[in-house]
């Protein structure tokens, strides 16, 4: 019974582009691990920019930096 968790900062992921994600794992699952699809659990959680880290920084900020570099 896998579960996997996805984590992606909300920046307008749309509900389409979940549907491949959940569809997506579970068949990579499915295909490497022979998992069965009916009992493989796939959450994503949608994650403020705010709080988000990165190289000791919000994401934001870390991003600036990055940009500046």
């Amino acid at each position: 019974m896998p579960f996997v968790n996805i984590k992606v900062t909300r920046e307008g992921v749309t509900a389409e582009q979940k549907a491949q994600l959940i569809e997506g794992v579970t068949t990579l699952l499915k295909d490497v691990l022979n998992k069965n699809p009916s009992t493989t659990f796939v959450v994503i959680d949608e994650v403020d920019l705010d709080n988000w880290g990165a190289g000791g920084l919000p994401v934001t900020e870390f991003r600036k930096r990055a940009l500046n570099t």
